[in-house]
């Protein structure tokens, strides 16, 4: 078995390298358009942005589901994301050119996003430490990035940074986990309401920050990113909230993670009061990252956690981002951060209600529920109606992995032989060894001599 501090140190970094990229491709596109778009259409450009942003982990979602996990479907983003990313180094900002590229580099980003995310999944499906690799990745990419673009000041390593992180991200997405290898774990399927409680819980805590943060935009927009800018020192607020889920995600089966994640989140409340003086700005910041970095950590652990039980767990695991640019869109649409503080703080107090309601129901609130549960004894081993088969015709070991993917799939024999490691005519050679051994003349009736008893 992988030893599990080596492998958690290879996730941390894995993600790190995502995470930076996502970070500083964000921060490169937010200012496209200066020079020729108004004002007011440069305030939408970050709202458009997240539909884009959106729209790639769907496609990849799309993407994977119809050419069942093809490296073409995390390569060609990939690829795109590079011209994209030399695009944003490289071209004039204030071109219409530039905010094009943008468009299409955080599309990308999505797609590529949708297959970091999937690998944390499958990962902590496996028993990794993925609170630790996310708390303690998340913490490098924020200082990372923080350096490296301090007061929007772009350094000579950026480049060579996005380069050796898309290398890195490329190598990991490329192969196969060596970890993750062998016979999976059992999976207890996802309850559909748990699904929609975490979604409800997620969408909550977004909403807390929703107002500072169309508020801030808004701001710095204004003011060319001078007097305002999200991408001062307060950023790295983030950096104790990611290393204090790094420290208890993984502890009691992520059960400690959303109360610690609402405790957290409650400091943004104050955004919607506090105010009018330099102090109460520079302490809305602060507020404003640390609840950020409290409800992405709450979102992808717990959805990571969730996913590999659901029929769809390359969408599911992403679903925490997913909605945290939905959010961003719904708070632009209503307008929230022209509201009056009371109505914010009246909002967010509700908010706060659903959300204790619904970790209570959904038992996120009970830390020592599993704890206290008597272990079940496992039920009796269930018989492999496909291993009878084998045994009963006296197939070959390479024989029995063929029938297992010729009665569990639908996939044609390309796609077969190019999972199994093997060539088409050696395939083919057994499926007609099969055949002949079982009597079984197609597909069909092979699945019904494996559905009947001897």
């Amino acid at each position: 078995m992988p030893d599990k501090g080596k492998r958690s140190l290879w996730l941390a970094g894995f993600f790190a390298a995502f995470m930076f990229l996502q970070f500083t491709v964000l921060a490169l596109c937010n200012r496209a358009g200066e020079g020729c778009l108004s004002v007011e259409d440069r305030e939408g450009v970050y709202y458009l942005l997240q539909v884009f942003v959106i729209l790639g982990f769907l496609a990849y979602a799309a993407s994977n589901r119809l050419v069942r996990a093809s490296r073409a479907a995390v390569a060609v983003p990939l690829g795109l994301f590079l011209v994209g990313g030399a695009i944003l180094l490289a071209a004039d900002r204030g071109s219409l050119f530039y905010l094009i590229a943008a468009y299409g580099t955080v599309f990308c980003l999505g797609s590529v996003g949708g297959a970091v995310y999937e690998r944390m999944s499958a990962a902590t499906a496996t028993g990794a430490r993925t609170a630790r690799a996310m708390g303690l990745g998340c913490a490098a990419a924020t200082a990372l990035q923080y350096l490296l673009q301090l007061q929007w000041g772009v350094t000579p390593l950026l480049p060579l940074f996005m380069l050796a992180a898309l290398v890195l991200l490329g190598l990991a997405l490329l192969r196969p986990d060596p970890a993750g290898e062998g016979t999976p774990p059992a999976i207890e399927k996802t309850p559909a309401r748990r699904l929609v409680f975490t979604l409800l819980i997620a969408a909550a805590l977004l909403l807390f920050n929703g107002f500072y943060n169309g508020y801030i935009h808004h701001l710095q927009v204004r003011s060319g990113y001078t007097d305002y800018n999200v991408y001062t020192w307060p950023r790295l607020m983030m950096i104790p909230v990611y290393l204090l889920f790094a420290l208890i995600g993984d502890r009691r089966q992520g059960r400690l993670v959303p109360l610690t994640a609402l405790c957290v989140a409650l400091a943004a409340l104050l955004n919607s009061v506090l105010s009018g003086s330099s102090g109460a700005y520079w302490l809305n910041m602060c507020l404003f990252y640390c609840a950020v970095a409290s409800a992405a950590a709450y979102y992808n652990l717990t959805f990571w956690r969730l996913a590999q039980g659901t029929r769809r767990p390359v969408l599911w695991a992403s679903a925490g981002r997913i909605m945290d640019s939905v959010v961003v869109l719904l708070t632009y649409l209503l307008r929230v951060s022209t509201l009056s503080s009371a109505l914010v703080l009246a909002l967010d107090v509700a908010g706060l209600v659903l959300v204790l309601l619904l970790m209570t129901l959904g038992g996120d609130l009970d830390l020592a529920k599993r704890k206290e549960r008597e272990p079940e004894a496992p039920p009796p081993p269930r018989e492999d109606p496909v291993e009878l088969l084998a045994a009963r015709f006296a197939l070959t070991p390479a024989e029995l992995r063929l029938l297992r993917e010729l009665v569990g799939t639908e996939d044609k024999q390309e796609a077969i032989a190019a999972r199994l490691g093997m060539s088409v005519n050696t395939l083919r050679h057994h499926v007609t060894a099969i055949y002949r051994k079982t009597g079984a003349e197609t597909r069909a009736g092979l699945v019904r001599l494996c559905s009947e008893k001897e």
